[in-house]
């Protein structure tokens, strides 16, 4: 690893601990402290609880640290300054292992002893990966990598170079990685995350040969993002994880040829939570995925306040057909409804939602599946044909049951109750069941299987029986004791659900029918005991 320097170190220098690259700072200070002799760094780390004070020491105020834990006064000697690109292609490609690591290679015989282990044709990896000129790819994380050195003939060195992981390193200045995109005409795949770059993206030189870019906790903000992609021509993916974006703050609107190209933006983890900063993309035209897991969003509108920015060329988002919004705030079903305006949305992840979440108010999977037209995977499953006729036949009668004939009202809350209800050719389960004729009873029974799953309920065969939709939960409770003789142990109920979804629903509302819960002919109720 790279040796300490006595050079001296300068504020805003990237540095990292002399015996450990993975713990990385920012220089903030140079000079004295008060009750220690001679010069002092002071670094505030970019891991919290790397360091041991935020700035300030014995009530003497040096500099501002992030946290309370991220600041510390180390020596020069204990401090790097990095190393350059080749030299940490050198170190990580050519370096052979020393006979220390080869004796630790070993396993266990029967007999407890050491058996060496030796790798079936490791020489012929490792004077590939030597040589340079016919590597395509390299890995170089949290090697202290801080300049590219002497790069004039870094072109000839790594002439067929593609993709390049620079990850964790001391890369900071744009105008170095811009002359690294220049002496590598084959690099199309850069790695930049949890390098800590400069907001200054000013005279970058076109990178056009640049397909991915991947800037994950670098401390991007959209406006250096705004000036960075007049660089990027023949961007295709951009990664832009953990950099709490809160806006999307456009510097260029009358630039229609950014980002023209990029198909995947990942703004996950991210702090953005109205959903009128998403709108600004929509007009991205070649944009097939968008990822925003991990961030603060409420709701999903069409348009802002009646300015609707998809008005002026057409459909929002023309060309998305994936969109993962796991893991926000989203609780209501017309966020759900306006998804469908997305012309080409196909996979959609909404996961650890409120509005998945039934103890949360949520909607259990079969209502999603029914109201989103056109969905092919969601939450990660594929919704066959199968489950999406299942889930739009239950979700109408489940409407039926809770909803009064008023077309206002359905066309209202159920945007696709009438389109679904004509296409599966669904007669209203409520005319049946008040009359009183036993054919009309007859027409109105659901046929239900039951199993129990109880571990201590012992093995019962399943049962099959026919039921009035209109009973409630409750008394299908007390028919199952009744049935399989549980009276002793304290029930719970769970309805089965399709293929796609890999847990069953919780039917913990004793007053709600078994149509409003979403049990129809053909169900599977599982019979558990209460944990």
């Amino acid at each position: 690893m790279a040796e300490s320097s006595n050079e001296s170190f300068i504020i805003g220098q990237r540095v990292h601990s002399l015996n450990d690259p993975r713990r990385v700072g920012t220089v903030k200070y140079v000079g004295g402290v008060e009750g220690y002799s001679g010069t002092w760094i002071g670094v505030d780390w970019d891991q919290d609880g790397d360091g041991k004070h935020d700035g300030s020491l014995n009530g003497v105020f040096y500099f501002h640290g992030r946290s309370q834990s991220s600041a510390s006064f180390v020596r020069s000697q204990n401090l790097s300054h990095g190393i350059t690109l080749l030299q940490a292609l050198e170190l990580r490609y050519r370096t052979t292992s020393t006979k220390d690591e080869e004796d630790e290679m070993y396993v266990l015989s029967a007999k407890n002893k050491r058996v060496s282990i030796q790798l079936l044709g490791g020489d012929k990896i490792q004077d590939k990966l030597s040589r340079f000129d016919e590597l395509t790819s390299a890995s170089l994380p949290y090697l202290g990598v801080s300049s590219l050195g002497d790069s004039s003939d870094l072109g000839s060195i790594l002439p067929n170079l593609k993709l390049l992981d620079l990850t964790g390193n001391l890369i900071s200045d744009w105008k170095e990685i811009g002359a690294l995109c220049e002496q590598l005409p084959s690099l199309t795949t850069l790695n930049l995350s949890c390098n800590s770059l400069s907001s200054d993206v000013i005279s970058l030189p076109q990178l056009k040969n640049i397909r991915v870019l991947v800037l994950n906790n670098s401390g991007m903000s959209w406006t250096q993002v705004e000036n960075l992609r007049r660089s990027l021509p023949g961007i295709e993916e951009l990664h832009l994880m953990g950099n709490m974006i809160s806006a999307i703050t456009s510097t260029s609107s009358s630039d229609d040829e950014a980002f023209s190209s990029l198909r995947l933006l990942n703004l996950d983890d991210n702090c953005i939570s109205e959903w009128s900063e998403v709108l600004k993309l929509s007009q991205l035209p070649c944009l097939e995925q968008l990822y925003l897991n991990k961030n603060k969003l409420l709701r999903i509108f069409h348009s802002v306040n009646g300015n609707d920015s998809t008005k002026k060329s057409g459909d929002p988002f023309p060309s998305l057909s994936c969109l993962l919004l796991g893991a926000n705030n989203i609780g209501d079903l017309a966020s759900i409804d306006a998804l469908n305006v997305f012309p080409k949305l196909v996979d959609i992840r909404l996961s650890d939602n409120p509005i998945t979440d039934p103890v949360r108010g949520g909607v259990p999977r079969f209502v999603l599946v029914a109201r989103l037209t056109k969905v092919q995977v969601l939450n990660g499953s594929e919704v066959r044909a199968r489950e999406k006729k299942e889930s739009e036949i239950r979700y109408v009668r489940m409407v039926m049951s809770k909803v009064n004939n008023m077309s206002e009202e359905i066309e209202l809350l159920h945007p696709r109750f009438n389109e679904l209800k004509k296409f599966h050719g669904l007669e209203d389960e409520r005319a049946s069941a008040e009359n009183t004729g036993p054919k009309n009873i007859a027409s109105g029974l659901i046929s239900i299987t039951l199993k129990c799953v109880g571990p201590s309920m012992g093995e019962k065969p399943q049962l099959t029986e026919k039921l009035p939709g209109r009973i409630t939960v409750g008394k299908l409770k007390m028919l199952c004791q009744n049935l399989f003789k549980l009276k002793s142990i304290k029930t719970r109920l769970f309805l089965q659900e399709g293929e796609g979804s890999p847990f069953p629903t919780a039917l913990d509302d004793e007053k709600a029918t078994l149509l409003e819960v979403g049990i129809c002919d053909g169900s599977t109720v599982l019979v558990d005991e209460e944990s």
